[in-house]
């Protein structure tokens, strides 16, 4: 009776518990390989996969970049204004946010907005755009975190961890019927990011 609504469930737990693994991975690239390994296997199984039936990418597994190190930081959480926005989200839709620092990324990637999800569980939440957008990633942009469903590599009381080799592409760069937030200004950099996932 309310299987779609106990399978997206499932698909969060899974996630979730997912993250869980990988932060308790001592060797980040291990972490990575089993976090590729397993989202693969979601794509290709649950019900809730964002891949239609059929697409070839349920077979070969999604694509990635190569692993770089030098693409993992523990940052602090810089002060930032209290903007808030209604980014698109799809067709006709809006997700409401609210900036609640900033994260100064080496050069030449520069500065990225961290936001917090003000609209159903809540949770921080930083979107990318990179100059790969559009050419080597889905042109909305990728996911670096999204703790309001499970994608959280790790914080401390003042700094996230970021690892720009676990940047993935939102579900509705594979399905309309999804809705996505998009990278907002503040989370638009210029230089590419060959990590993480790629067209």
């Amino acid at each position: 009776m309310h299987a779609t609504e106990l399978e997206l469930a499932d698909w969060r737990r899974r996630v979730s518990g997912l993250y869980a693994e990988v932060r308790a991975e001592r060797d980040a690239e291990r972490g990575h390989w089993l976090w590729r390994r397993a989202r693969d296997e979601l794509f290709r199984t649950h019900p809730q996969s964002p891949l239609p039936p059929g697409d070839p990418l349920r077979d070969s597994g999604l694509p990635y970049w190569p692993y770089d190190a030098r693409l993992r930081f523990e940052l602090p959480l810089q002060p930032a204004g209290t903007d808030e926005l209604s980014a698109p989200s799809g067709s006709e839709g809006l997700t409401d946010m609210r900036l609640i620092g900033r994260l100064e990324l080496p050069e030449p990637l520069g500065s990225v907005g961290v936001w917090w999800l003000q609209q159903y569980a809540g949770g921080i939440f930083i979107p990318l755009r990179d100059g790969t957008a559009g050419t080597g990633s889905y042109g909305g942009g990728r996911y670096a975190l999204d703790t309001a469903k499970g994608a959280d590599l790790g914080s401390t009381a003042d700094s996230l961890v970021v690892d720009l080799n676990f940047l993935y592409h939102p579900s509705c760069r594979y399905s309309p019927q999804w809705q996505c937030p998009l990278a907002p200004p503040a989370n638009v950099i210029a230089a590419p990011v060959q990590a993480g996932e790629r067209l």
